[in-house]
């Protein structure tokens, strides 16, 4: 199972560049219109680039601070993942060092997502009529010659007087990035607690890119 969202968290991820510009200033109203301008930057950036990826995948790692992370509600997601395990509330300093310890570790599952990349083309859904809804789900297929198409489904939220939209998790054939890291990380919080994990991130962080095919490129104990 964790091989199979490696591999799909892979290229969704490919897909998730398709989420972020390479303007962070740029911003969408409509969510629609933000994917289907934004996958062309992004997949034409890791193309451009492909020669300097092959000589150092960590380049990779520059791709999605500066093409995918403006694009990613990271405070919100890290808040998913601690859930009720403790009151954020209570030392918002803590839940801030976490925060940004987890962005930099999914910057390393992403990075590690992008090196699946093979130029498959994406397929994005008729857009639909959001009115007031501030959470919404976005179909797109991941379509390589020969394989059969990967359904991914981003869900982005819009935060209160926000103008944009932001991506807090991608679903790939069902599996949802955001409750696996979830389901790693919540038990040790609860177990060693938010500081004991925030280190233990920030450690994960470290480690050098590795193909998405490359099962050592796990991340759970």
């Amino acid at each position: 199972m964790r091989a199979l969202l490696q591999k799909v968290s892979v290229s969704l991820l490919l897909t998730a560049g398709l989420v972020l510009p390479a303007l962070a200033t740029e911003t969408y109203t409509d969510p629609y219109k933000m994917i289907e301008v934004v996958a062309d930057k992004t997949f034409n950036r890791v193309k451009t680039d492909q020669p300097i990826i092959n000589q150092d995948l960590e380049h990779l790692r520059v791709i999605v601070q500066e093409e995918l992370l403006p694009y990613i509600d990271s405070r919100y997601a890290a808040a998913i993942v601690v859930g009720r395990t403790v009151d954020i509330r209570k030392d918002p300093k803590a839940f801030d060092d976490f925060v940004k310890a987890f962005e930099q570790y999914m910057i390393g599952s992403y990075a590690g997502a992008l090196t699946y990349y093979k130029e498959q083309k994406v397929m994005i859904e008729p857009s639909k009529v959001i009115g007031n809804q501030s959470i919404i789900t976005i179909r797109t297929r991941v379509m390589d010659p020969g394989k059969p198409d990967i359904v991914i489904d981003f869900k982005l939220r819009r935060p209160r007087n926000a103008e944009t939209w932001l991506v807090i998790d991608l679903i790939a054939e069902g599996i949802s990035l955001l409750d696996s890291k979830r389901a790693e990380l919540n038990n040790l919080i609860r177990q060693q607690g938010l500081a004991s994990v925030t280190e233990l991130l920030k450690e994960k962080s470290k480690e050098p890119v590795k193909l998405a095919n490359d099962d050592s490129a796990s991340t759970s104990e």
